[in-house]
């Protein structure tokens, strides 16, 4: 399914609210603002995830993880939120692989992360398909629906990546 990113509007906060997966409750939380920094280097940012009529599917979103005080020792974990109407169509593939490669194209990251519940299947999928190896286990890190939970740790290199 064609999917570009965009910037996140104030009109597209209404949409992006709303919970429509199991893997998305995690309990009470501030609303969400456009104010996420769609900038590759911002600590917390993400970009709108549409159609080719223009019409919002979801959002992309990352946070930098730090290995240790060197800046040049960071990489982002990325993270994908759909519709339901948007989701078993290829739109998170394409989202995904699209943020991959503005990362390895724009930054000097040399790692990108991404962490997954490990019933959530369809994303296990998508990032595989995009290039992402499982790397472990992540035990109990996630608070979701009254429990910890456990997750998949995935990453991707820049060397296993099309974009260079």
């Amino acid at each position: 399914m064609p999917v570009r990113l965009r910037p996140v509007t104030e009109t597209d906060l209404p949409a992006l609210d709303g919970a429509e997966s199991p893997y998305e409750n995690f309990g009470p939380r501030a609303p969400r603002s456009a104010a996420h920094d769609p900038s590759l280097n911002a600590d917390l940012g993400g970009l709108a995830v549409v159609d080719d009529s223009g019409a919002l599917l979801g959002n992309v979103s990352w946070v930098w993880q730090r290995w240790g005080p060197n800046a040049q020792s960071r990489n982002p974990m990325i993270g994908i939120w759909l519709t339901s109407a948007a989701r078993g169509r290829g739109a998170g593939t394409e989202a995904q692989r699209q943020l991959v490669d503005l990362f390895f194209l724009h930054t000097a990251v040399n790692r990108i992360e991404a962490h997954t519940d490990v019933e959530n299947l369809a994303e296990q999928r998508a990032l595989e398909k995009v290039g992402f190896q499982r790397e472990g286990v992540i035990r109990g890190a996630q608070w979701r629906e009254g429990a910890y939970r456990d997750g998949y740790l995935y990453s991707i290199l820049r060397a296993e990546s099309g974009a260079r």
